[in-house]
């Protein structure tokens, strides 16, 4: 055999190597249930105005992730009666939201958004209904739900008299030092001197704002809003940046009426926004109070109204508030009790030969005196020696007369 080689076997070259495996692309992981229903709601906040009848009924049952995909698309949903303009505009609105970012914003101020599964919700907003917050953007220390178990609100007209402020400051200073916390709207007048009340006495106050809580409104009480975002806290309905309007405070009032144990109405004319909180109040079974004002003042009049037609209760001091929403028997107010005189003091017998001396310096003689006090002679001059040794009366000659500086008795 030779060693040529069999043309008809062929040389098989080695197999060439695999290509490299390419890594799959990365499939993006959905964030849990929780974080894409928080999402969806921040994301409700900028889209809808707060107190939404239609978009609160839809979330009493459904999620708002389901919602947003609702209106992502274009078949329509029988529980969810919104008019077609109104859907085409809220779905173009849809591809401009940011809630994430919504959301990183609030964090770098060191706040948080609360929803109603959140253990730091106050569960009382329920009361609201269909009207309840979608969320609440809440920047500041300690629980919200908390400090709302033991809260009071505050309000009253913004135009305040000095007298309204004086009064509003130190009522928010007696319940901040009873550990009630004090709750208003940051507003100029009657807002702002309670939660200055609060402040000043190292107290715990919340400002329910109409606007974002990165948003300092009204310019003027920046100050105190900075003070509040560092001592208490500061509490919306609206995403940050969003600037407040007229409507806008009439839909945070009712938050303020339900976040709240009772609502004191300090100065508020006809028709004062304050008014609306206390309306709130009343349809929400909450206390409703009022403090009464000159019936002079036009600022006061809405609030003499409200206190005549049955709808609140006049209060004079935070004992008085803190009867009224504080725990059954516990939180009870120490009795009015005048401070008795000297005079109140005397025994009936000596207070009627006092009584029995006339006024001027000549006085009478202790036998006219007995006639007068219908007593023996001998008992009305006993009743005159004790009224001497207290300062009451004085002798000259035979006659007694009533003590310098003792007139009238």
């Amino acid at each position: 055999m030779t060693g040529r080689q069999d043309p008809l076997v062929a040389v098989t070259p080695p197999a060439p190597a695999p290509p490299a495996a390419v890594p799959p692309e990365p499939v993006p992981v959905p964030a849990p249930e929780p974080e894409r229903e928080r999402l969806a709601r921040a994301a409700l906040t900028r889209l809808v105005e707060p107190g939404n009848g239609v978009i609160g009924r839809w979330l009493a049952g459904r999620s708002a992730v389901e919602l947003l995909e609702v209106l992502h698309g274009d078949t329509r949903h029988p529980q969810l009666r919104i008019d077609r303009a109104r859907r085409a505009a809220l779905r173009q609105r849809l591809g401009e939201l940011d809630p994430a970012a919504d959301l990183r914003r609030l964090a770098a101020i060191g706040g948080r958004f609360l929803v109603p599964d959140d253990p730091e919700w106050p569960s009382q907003l329920t009361d609201l209904g269909e009207r309840e917050p979608i969320g609440l953007w809440v920047v500041g220390t300690g629980s919200l739900r908390l400090l709302a178990l033991r809260s009071v609100a505050v309000v009253g007209s913004r135009a305040c008299t000095e007298y309204g402020a004086h009064v509003a400051a130190e009522l928010a200073a007696e319940l901040a030092e009873r550990g009630w916390v004090v709750c208003s709207g940051a507003a100029y007048g009657i807002d702002a001197a309670a939660h200055r009340g609060a402040l000043a006495v190292g107290g715990m106050t919340v400002g329910v704002l109409a606007c974002g809580v990165d948003v300092e409104y009204p310019r003027g009480n920046s100050g105190l809003i900075r003070r509040i975002r560092e001592q208490g806290q500061l509490v919306s309905e609206h995403p940050p940046g969003e600037h407040p309007n007229r409507f806008r405070f009439v839909l945070r009032n009712r938050v303020l009426a339900a976040l709240t144990r009772g609502t004191v109405v300090v100065e508020a004319a006809h028709r004062s926004g304050a008014l609306s909180t206390a309306r709130r109040a009343l349809e929400l079974n909450r206390h409703t109070m009022g403090v009464c004002g000159p019936v002079t003042s036009e600022l006061s009049a809405g609030v003499h109204e409200l206190i005549r037609g049955g709808g609140a209760t006049l209060v004079t001091r935070a004992a008085e508030v803190i009867e009224l929403i504080g725990a059954i028997g516990a939180d009870l107010p120490p009795p009015h009790r005048a401070v008795p005189g000297a005079r109140d003091l005397l025994a009936p017998a000596a207070a009627r030969v006092l009584e029995a001396i006339p006024a001027g310096r000549s006085g009478a003689p202790a036998d006219a005196l007995a006639r007068r006090a219908e007593l023996p002679v001998e008992q009305a001059l006993k009743q005159l020696y004790e009224l001497c040794s207290l300062g009451f009366v004085q002798r000259a000659g035979a006659y007694w007369r009533i003590a310098p500086g003792r007139t009238g008795g």
